[in-house]
């Protein structure tokens, strides 16, 4: 009826207009960034700000990419990422794949140890952390931004799940084979997984 079509018109509306008003305000942010970055110094300290700059000056992206040293700031960036990342990555593995399918005294114990340190806050971590980066001579070096991040025991715990639907018979067959608990990871477990 006309009355049904014009309330979902009306509901319709009315959504739209709130998801374009959110949508606005989440943009608004970056969209000042980038005005803000394209000013003069002048034009940006100003105590009426302008929505849109009077001139607009790439150069500002040259001239911050050179004074701050951006490129070097870039690659270590990059290093730290992909290192970490990889670094991370055969550590949560190896970790995971101990849990789910060796066998050795106080697995469940140590395992559910692991998990309690899950309930402790990361931000308590970040003194003993600077402790321990500065009793080994880490400090300004790429090694205190990897080493202390290495460990999470939430991605541990997702991958032993993952690895524990694994049927435990490949497991078996392979080791009948002869192959290395290392091989049977890194050929049928993190495939499958």
């Amino acid at each position: 009826s006309a009355k049904q079509r014009v309330g979902k018109f009306l509901v319709k509306f009315v959504l739209y207009l709130f998801l374009i008003i959110m949508a606005v305000i989440v943009l608004f942010p970056f969209y000042w960034m980038i005005i803000s970055s394209l000013k003069t110094l002048q034009e940006y300290e100003l105590t009426t700000p302008t929505l849109f700059p009077h001139e607009i000056h790439w150069q500002n992206y040259a001239n911050a990419f050179k004074k701050a040293n951006m490129g070097r700031l870039f690659l270590n960036t990059v290093y730290v990422g992909v290192v970490s990342t990889l670094s991370s990555l055969v550590v949560t593995i190896l970790a995971a794949f101990a849990f789910a399918r060796l066998e050795f005294k106080g697995k469940n114990t140590f395992f559910a140890l692991l998990l309690a340190t899950m309930m402790i806050p990361g931000e308590l971590f970040t003194i003993t952390n600077y402790i321990t980066v500065n009793r080994l001579e880490w400090m300004h070096t790429f090694t205190a931004l990897i080493v202390p991040f290495l460990v999470s025991v939430f991605y541990i715990y997702l991958l032993k799940q993952n690895f524990e639907q694994i049927p435990n018979e490949l497991y078996l067959a392979a080791k009948v084979d002869g192959t290395s608990d290392l091989k049977y990871l890194i050929r049928v477990m993190v495939p499958l997984a």
